[in-house]
């Protein structure tokens, strides 16, 4: 590029002490032009080390930005940021997750050489701990039957436009546009903004060059707890869209909500009863294939065995959860994840 525009890189973060310094670390080895390149950190007043390490790494760049974040949630955040950016081009990044040293150049490369509104690329899922347990929730993560076919987790051979990608690289002028990250999302505010993208007549670049390392959570009560969230603010980004982006959003709370509802049937009146044992019976079936599928080799079967459920049953009882609240006069969505249940 003849010209390099300004790039503000956004980074939202809060108790990040663990990977907020090896972040910044593959930040500061961007082959992007530092002079034209701003950091801007939005910190939801942290309580651990997180702002020593953020102070270490600070003169690695020539325009940094430390900003507060006491709402402390991610749309909050990414809105502080971007009002506060000087580029013409916004990069949102992930403290957990180490980027190859070419990512900027490459998302603003292919985001000025396209027709994209939004750009981003693969997420090799990798364990966040040498455990068995973290090493079945990254291939649970990364698997067709764990995440349907989300196509920045399952890998695609050539640049594609698709419905979302992670994090994203935008153009400033774009939140003009259609605004800015919905706060009322405390989760899933990056799928109803690309929503939002779509609805306008913009397009979505996957960029499979782009290959991003992110680091699942280790344990699967933080996976449930997570997916649980995203499930849960579901039904308020399909209500604020119109509808749903993708049937991959619908098949967890299908299967979850036809479970129960059968089962319940098959109580009162036993006739029912294959209503249930039919899907029950098919579902094990194939959580055993798909289990012995992608742990064959690696020892992954038995915990497969419990994380699929994990992912498929917390999204779909916090999208059931969700629709509920929205169902029920007067009750909003929760304005604190720790108000989530």
């Amino acid at each position: 590029m003849k010209h390099l525009p300004m790039v503000s890189v956004i980074i939202p973060c809060y108790n990040e002490a663990g990977y907020i310094g090896p972040f910044l670390e593959s930040l500061a080895l961007q082959d992007y032009d530092k002079s034209r390149l701003e950091v801007i950190v939005a910190d939801g007043m942290s309580t651990d080390r997180t702002r020593d390490e953020i102070n270490r790494y600070r003169p690695a760049f020539s325009h940094f930005v430390l900003l507060d974040n006491p709402r402390r949630y991610v749309p909050h955040a990414l809105n502080h940021c971007i009002r506060e950016a000087s580029g013409d081009i916004i990069v949102r990044l992930d403290v957990h997750c180490a980027y190859p040293d070419h990512y900027l150049s490459a998302c603003v490369r292919h985001l000025l050489e396209s027709e994209a509104d939004n750009v981003g690329g693969i997420l090799e899922t990798v364990p966040g701990a040498d455990t068995s347990e973290a090493r079945a929730i990254a291939a649970a993560l990364s698997h067709p039957f764990g995440i349907g076919n989300a196509l920045f987790r399952t890998g695609h051979r050539e640049p594609v436009f698709t419905d979302t990608v992670p994090f994203g690289c935008f153009r400033k002028s774009l939140f003009g546009r259609i605004g800015l990250f919905d706060e009322e999302l405390l989760r899933n505010q990056d799928d109803e903004f690309n929503g939002r993208i779509l609805r306008s007549g913009g397009r979505i670049l996957l960029v499979p060059s782009i290959c991003t390392r992110y680091f699942a959570r280790p344990k699967r009560q933080q996976l449930w707890k997570m997916y649980f969230q995203y499930g849960l603010f579901k039904p308020l980004v399909i209500r604020k869209l119109g509808k749903p982006a993708t049937l991959r959003q619908c098949v967890p709370p299908l299967l979850v909500g036809g479970l129960f509802l059968s089962l319940m049937l098959t109580l009162f009146l036993p006739a029912f009863y294959p209503l249930f044992a039919v899907p029950a019976v098919l579902y094990v079936l194939l959580l055993i294939a798909f289990s012995i599928s992608a742990g064959s080799g690696k020892g992954l079967m038995a915990q497969l065995l419990i994380t699929f459920p994990v992912l498929h049953f917390a999204y779909g009882s916090g999208f059931i959860a969700g629709f509920l609240r929205l169902l029920r006069p007067g009750r909003s969505m929760p304005h604190s994840l720790s108000d989530s249940r």
